[in-house]
């Protein structure tokens, strides 16, 4: 039991720290992004969007879950993630 209580505490920390961190990168991307929009506002006009290519849209999704779900494998093979959180996990990527 105290090995499972150390690991979900571990976990919850490493969560936690992830969490932190992202919301405070999130933070700083946006700021900088502010700060660039700006000038170029007052500048000159934005240019018309470009059409999206018809074909690579698919392609890179999938190769993004692809990459997701080797990531959730390697997440299980170290204990970070139960074979219930695993499975959960990639039903909603595929789902």
């Amino acid at each position: 039991m105290p090995g499972l209580l150390r690991g979900v505490a571990r976990t919850a920390v490493v969560a936690g720290t992830a969490t932190a961190v992202s919301n405070r990168v999130s933070r700083r991307q946006a700021g900088r992004w502010s700060q660039q929009e700006a000038p170029q506002a007052e500048a000159a006009p934005p240019p018309p969007p470009a059409p999206a290519p018809a074909a690579a849209p698919a392609a890179d999704d999938m190769s993004t879950k692809i990459d997701q779900l080797k990531q959730l494998s390697t997440l299980k093979e170290q204990g970070v993630l139960t074979e219930e959180e695993f499975a959960e996990q990639k039903r909603r990527l595929l789902g």
